[in-house]
């Protein structure tokens, strides 16, 4: 397999997925639209030649197709697969024994190994100027490395098997940074660098951290895997390439041999702003004090080549590798937690705003389907919240095992839950609790709530789909009580009401919950979300990305007839979620349409797009 990233650049090129830009081009915001509207595009991997202010070549949309991502690892993707099934599943994977599939499992277990080879001497010295600057929206406070490996190590002496390896965003100019000598390292909430972090603070020693960029794909790749806690994703990243990871250690910093560049430093408990940056969500992170890295060397290979990616509203490259992942996974999460059946985080709302799920409910077989209510999935439920990345999901909705049901058809999905929902009994909110970094409707860093929707038993309403519906919705005296709302899923409405406002929100729900009293369908529509914006022709899409990265499940759900009894909130149908842009929220994603028309032209003269 790929012993560099060039090697596979080249393949790539070599099958048609691959065009070089000859063109000298900016990397401030230019790089970024021209990577945005290639993906948009479905167009290929592309290859700068020559990137203003820096000496070395850079690449984007590697991963930015499903064909490009199976390519890539055609050699070595059953072999990962088989060894991923035989690890979650042994029992199966020996019912029907296959010296085929042993074989390939043994092979990616050879490969799983870390292999010492290589040195200092085959790299040069360079800066973290000379890297491309790119920024990617205009109110990043720096230029950002997007598809770092950051591995850390519990200390100098550990075991390489105890390697973490995280893909952290980090900041190389732009704030309170000095030049060339301190980047900023922004790790979420509840990853695992942290344990080192904290390990290397309660010893009073800096941690030393060495960040690398490019190398082969499956490094990348491996850095977003959600390995247990205790498994290195360096086994993750030979099985997946095909060839065994190659390290050397160097002043007690562990080095990837085959990595692009190497960024070797030391982070102390000091805290440095970090940020704004224009993340995953679709929305900036704000500035905020992060750890800093003290950078005592930067390494690079001859003829290095930069990988980068771009983040914003879904769907972007990384959803590519989060279904490619998921692929590859599947087998492993229901085995991490006794009685899940499937876990789907939703792309388009952001990914961690919204989980979808589906478990077992066997608590009491023999009560009648009438009689059936949540009682097995709300032990599941409170696994998942508890597992791994799923522990940030805000809003988790999940069913009991039904035959064709799949959390990977969200409208079916959501249809199906609605259906059967008990609104006064199976909504179960954890208020104060913490949330992921980059979601900031609960009003403080990785602060909010949580709400998980149960549903189990036969079905007790009727979903409908009518627009027709919407005319006998009347405020008293007859008056229209929704100017403008759309239907994006059966049994789902969005409004869009006036601009939020502390002072009179509470008066327009209960003048909105008058107008249901009457309402014929009311039990129709069980799901209510008020928006600022008419929804446009992704209907679907735009509901699920307002909806749940807009809103924060303590401050902004609401009920018809709602009450609290026992400290448990409930309410009839239908639930109205309150999706409007608050004071505290960040701005939306942008790009002016100067850039967007250089980034074009770009794209057009260098034959790429039309």
């Amino acid at each position: 397999m790929y012993k560099s990233l060039e090697q596979a650049l080249l393949d790539l090129e070599k099958a048609g997925m691959l065009k070089r830009i000859h063109k000298e081009v900016d990397p401030n915001l230019e790089m970024a639209e021209i990577a945005r509207q290639t993906f948009e595009n479905n167009g290929p991997a592309l290859l700068f030649e020559h990137v203003k202010g820096s000496p070395f070549r850079a690449a984007c949309n590697i991963f930015g197709s499903e064909e490009r991502l199976q390519f890539l690892f055609r050699k070595s993707i059953k072999g990962t697969q088989t060894a991923v099934l035989f690890k979650s599943n042994p029992v199966e994977f020996f019912k029907k024994p296959n010296p085929f599939k042993l074989l390939r499992a043994a092979k990616a277990g050879i490969n799983a190994l870390p292999q010492k080879s290589g040195s200092i001497r085959d790299f040069e010295e360079c800066t973290l100027a000379d890297l491309p600057q790119i920024k990617s929206w205009p109110n990043d406070g720096g230029a950002f490395i997007t598809l770092p490996q950051v591995a850390t190590r519990p200390g100098e002496k550990a075991s390489i098997m105890t390697t973490n390896v995280g893909m952290y965003r980090i900041q190389i100019s732009g704030n309170e940074y000095s030049p060339n000598e301190e980047c900023g390292l922004h790790y979420q909430i509840k990853r695992d660098i942290a344990r080192h972090h904290q390990k290397a603070i309660d010893e009073h020693r800096p941690l030393k951290v060495s960040i690398f960029i490019g190398g082969a794909p499956a490094q990348t790749v491996a850095a977003v895997m959600p390995m247990p806690e205790n498994l290195s994703e360096l086994v993750f990243a030979g099985m997946l390439g095909g060839r065994r990871f190659r390290y050397f250690i160097h002043d007690g910093y562990l080095v990837s041999s085959d990595a692009d560049f190497c960024i070797l430093g030391e982070m102390e408990p000091e805290l440095k702003p970090e940020g704004p940056f224009g993340d995953h969500i679709g929305y900036y992170s704000d500035k905020h004090p992060f750890p800093c890295l003290k950078v005592k060397k930067v390494l690079c290979k001859k003829n290095a080549i930069y990988p980068f990616t771009v983040v914003g509203r879904p769907p972007q490259e990384d959803t590519l590798f989060g279904n490619f992942i998921h692929s590859i996974t599947k087998p492993m999460v229901p085995a991490s937690i006794p009685g899940l059946c499937a876990l789907h985080a939703v792309d388009a709302a952001g990914v961690h705003p919204l989980c979808l799920a589906i478990a077992n409910e066997r608590y009491i077989p023999y009560a009648k389907p009438e009689d059936q209510e949540p009682m097995e999935i709300l032990k599941t439920a409170n696994a998942i919240l508890g597992f791994n990345q799923a522990s940030l999901s805000k809003y988790l909705l999940i069913a009991a095992k039904s035959e064709n049901l799949d959390v990977r058809q969200v409208p079916e999905f959501f249809g199906h839950v609605l259906e059967r929902i008990n609104f006064r009994r199976d909504l179960h909110f954890q208020t104060s609790t913490t949330i992921d970094t980059l979601d900031y409707t609960g009003g403080k860093l990785n602060h909010g709530s949580k709400l998980v929707m149960a549903a189990a038993g036969t079905q007790r309403r009727l979903l409908r789909n009518n627009v027709g519906d919407l005319e006998s919705l009347k405020l008293p005296g007859g008056k229209p009580a929704v100017q403008f709302a759309q239907i994006p899923m059966a049994g789902v409405l969005t409004i869009q009401a006036p601009g939020f406002d502390t002072s009179t929100c509470d008066a327009y729900i209960d003048e909105l919950c008058y107008a249901l009293e009457q309402w014929e369908y009311r039990e129709n529509y069980p799901w209510i979300t008020l928006i600022d914006e008419n929804l446009n022709g992704r209907k679907q899409e735009d509901f699920l990305w307002y909806t749940f990265t807009r809103s924060d499940p303590a401050q902004d759900v609401y009920g018809f007839r709602a009450a609290t009894i026992n400290k448990h909130w409930g309410c009839e149908a239908p639930i109205i979620v309150d999706a409007r842009v608050k004071p505290h929220h960040q701005k939306p994603l942008e790009v002016s349409e100067e850039i967007k028309s250089k980034a074009k032209k770009i794209l057009q003269d260098e034959g790429i797009l039309k």
